[in-house]
């Protein structure tokens, strides 16, 4: 898409305020992938006049004092903008997606005051810069530290009586004209903020603000070089070099549909993604940089980790994968040390939850560390990286699965058995154990798959290779009923259950897919069966199931899926259940694109559920497996091209959709025509491309328009997301 028309594109997707946002639930939140604001205020009657920046910084976690447990995140204060006046009509409110910035327009009963507001892309300080008018010119920004704010405030979105809120002692100083707020906790954890406000004209200043993790000297000399630093700098070229980050991160690829409220939905997920995480950050949690009451203040990785990373890999931001890459890498050892004694001399494992040091002892829920392995393979089949092939997922898998090597056992039929495990979220109070639990089963298969891939590329002659090809020959199979896949051994799925963890055979790791009748068949009723039961389904029940019904080419079904899904997501795009969880709406972006492109299987499938009422779709550079940019076009219902780049020279096997004859164009290493005739939409066409080519494929005589761009949505929708409007779905 042109340069000139990502701006205006954007626009329409932006979150927006016509009133005061007053709970966490529509609160507007900025932030660059470790520093994060939500903004909003409060109806209490001595709180009117305060707009709150409730600040977080996702690695700062305080060792607990009243109970064992892992450090969990603490909440750390707020930035409050206190004016004269209430906060009354009009007042509006805007994330401009674009630009990474919070604008708004209060008008109070004194006056009125403008505000715009960055978390810096590339350096740790949030800038809230002021406008006031007559009457308002007393308007302050005031740090509090959170054992300071007030109970009103403190309160107004519940309290969680599991979180942990630590002794805190507090100290306030001044350093070359900066304020500092050093928060201690027990042992060496600890926060600093520092902050100060620059004059830009009259009725108009800048308030800098930085989060450093930490409470000694390094600390606090960190916060105040990155508050002097912001403040000496050309205002106008540092706002820049932030929007620069940002337009650079969105070019990545475009993704235009007609519905309009999923469209917005989507690009706002890109938005929190890198608003959530970096390359060089901590990895995403259950909430990214906007803690609020929760009793899950850490991460947990019996789902969660792995669906919020769930849509960067076809998103083509691979960059922000890498946080979870470094985050095993760094934590190796406390892998090792999650697994019992007699195991740790060759095996790894993750329990469900922990720190940012992933220390989490295993116990009866095994394969964690292989599915979160799973999300690494996923960053290399898309990026084709052997360095990380082969200095990070092959180690980290080899250990994984060497755990269910200790575990699985031969029984009295010749097969291969593993013990009672759990199934994540099913029959979750009684902590219910299943043998041959098909949640670990499909995990031990898919591990072994990719061993002996990864040796196979690497060319590694591994003295387990006999013993993982005896695996896959001799594993018992899934257990299976008429109703489709089971929990376990003698366990079928009896009642509701929001996780797919019964379904991880058909998604994500695709053990299985629709090529044969009877696994199509099988997939589909076992879906069916699933959301049948309804019971405790949750969003991210109906993410995987969007997932599933696009695997089976449903697009219609699948889009009844997140239209469900959007029920149930509070009007920022945030998710709650008993706390927040980041990861739903996160995959329900993936969901998008699920319904898009695939190419899990060896194979690339360009638009395989696209609903009936999506007559005009387009994308581009959208990221396949074996490195490959996609990029197409649908108007009329009907495909006009599709490009695709090879970055990596891999095979590249490409399902069309098309039926007749089809030609295709390669340039970039070399150039040559060629066509085929398709005698059926499923048949797919080898691509010759080396690194750097790129084909385009058409049917016709000549090549059509190959623009890329928005596509005319079935009904306007403007900006739906932010406050609660909804009026605006019925043109009002």
């Amino acid at each position: 898409m042109n340069d000139c028309e990502w701006e205006p594109f954007m626009a329409d997707n932006d979150m927006e305020w016509v009133v005061k946002p007053v709970s966490w639930d529509e609160g507007a939140f900025i932030g660059n992938g470790s520093i994060g604001a939500m903004v909003y205020g409060e109806e209490h009657a001595k709180k009117r006049h305060v707009l709150r920046f409730v600040l977080g910084r996702t690695d700062v976690t305080a060792a607990r004092s009243d109970r064992p447990g892992f450090p969990p995140r603490v909440p750390i204060g707020e930035l409050d903008v206190e004016m004269a006046g209430m906060i009354y009509h009009p007042t509006s409110l805007r994330v401009d997606l674009w630009q990474a910035e919070l604008r708004a327009k209060l008008t109070t009963t004194r006056g009125e005051v403008n505000l715009r507001s960055i978390v810096h892309s590339v350096e740790p300080v949030i800038a809230i810069e002021m406008e006031t008018s007559e009457g308002e010119e007393g308007t302050q920004v005031v740090w509090y530290a959170h054992s300071a704010v007030d109970d009103v405030l403190k309160n107004a979105d519940g309290i969680n009586l599991n979180q942990y809120v630590p002794e805190t002692a507090v100290e306030q100083v001044e350093r070359n004209g900066i304020q500092i707020c050093v928060q201690r906790y027990s042992g060496a954890d600890g926060c600093v903020v520092a902050w100060k406000e620059v004059q830009l004209a009259r009725n108009r200043r800048v308030c800098f603000l930085s989060i450093i993790n930490g409470q000694m000297e390094a600390a606090i000399v960190k916060a105040v070089e990155a508050v002097a630093q912001a403040a000496a700098a050309d205002y106008d070229a540092w706002i820049n070099v932030h929007r620069k980050w940002w337009h650079d991160y969105y070019r990545q690829s475009f993704v235009a549909i007609p519905d309009a409220r999923l469209q917005s939905f989507y690009w706002i997920q890109m938005y929190k993604l890198a608003s959530a995480t970096r390359a060089d950050q901590s990895l995403i949690d259950n909430q990214g940089p906007w803690l609020t009451s929760t009793p899950w203040p850490g991460v947990w990785f019996n789902m969660n980790v792995q669906m919020s990373y769930s849509p960067v890999y076809t998103a083509n931001r691979l960059d922000l994968g890498m946080s979870l890459v470094h985050a095993l890498d760094a934590n190796r050892e406390n892998l090792i040390a999650n697994v019992p004694e007699a195991f740790r001399q060759d095996a790894s494992g993750l329990g469900r939850s922990s720190s940012y040091d992933l220390r989490a002892e295993v116990e009866d829920e095994v394969g964690n560390l292989t599915w979160l392995c799973h999300n690494v393979w996923r960053q290399y089949r898309y990026s084709m990286d052997d360095e990380m092939l082969k200095n990070t997922l092959y180690p980290h898998l080899r250990r994984s699965v060497n755990l269910y090597l200790h575990l699985v056992e031969e029984g009295s039929d010749g097969l291969l058995h593993l013990p009672a495990t759990i199934s994540p979220e099913y029959g979750s109070f009684m902590r219910m154990r299943v043998s041959d639990c098909h949640y670990d089963l499909a995990l031990l298969r898919w591990g072994c798959q990719t061993l002996l891939y990864i040796c196979q590329r690497l060319q590694v002659d591994d003295p387990l290779i006999d013993r993982w090809k005896d695996i896959l020959q001799r594993l018992v199979p899934f257990p299976v009923d008429e109703s489709g896949f089971m929990v376990g051994r003698d366990t079928p799925l009896a009642y509701g259950h929001r996780h797919f963890s019964h379904l991880l055979a058909i998604f994500p790791l695709h053990l299985i897919g629709c090529e044969r009748e009877e696994e199509r068949e099988l997939i589909a009723a076992s879906l069916r069966h699933w959301i049948d039961k309804e019971g405790d389904l949750r969003g991210f029940s109906l993410t995987g199931a969007a997932s599933i019904a696009a695997i089976l080419g449903r697009g219609n079904e699948a889009l009844r899926y997140l239209q469900a899904l959007l029920l149930l997501i509070k009007p920022n795009t945030m998710y709650k259940e008993a706390g927040p969880v980041i990861e739903t709406p996160l995959a329900g972006a993936e969901a998008i694109q699920d319904m898009l492109l695939q190419s899990w299987g060896g194979q690339i499938r360009v638009f395989p559920a696209v609903p009936d009422e999506w007559r005009d779709v387009s994308f581009e550079h959208l990221r396949a497996e074996g490195a490959f940019l996609i990029s197409a076009v649908r108007r009329h219902g009907e495909t006009q091209f599709i490009r695709v780049k090879s970055l990596a020279g891999e095979p590249c096997l490409i399902q069309t959709g098309w039926v007749g004859d089809v030609q295709w164009k390669i340039s970039g290493t070399r150039a040559s025509e060629q066509s085929i005739r398709l005698e059926t939409k499923k048949e797919a066409i080898m691509l010759d491309l080396r690194a750097g080519d790129e084909a385009i494929l058409f049917r016709g005589a000549e090549l059509p328009e190959t623009q890329i761009g928005p596509v005319k949505p079935l009904q306007k929708v403007v900006r739906y997301y932010g406050g609660n409007k909804p009026w605006r779905l019925y043109g009002f």
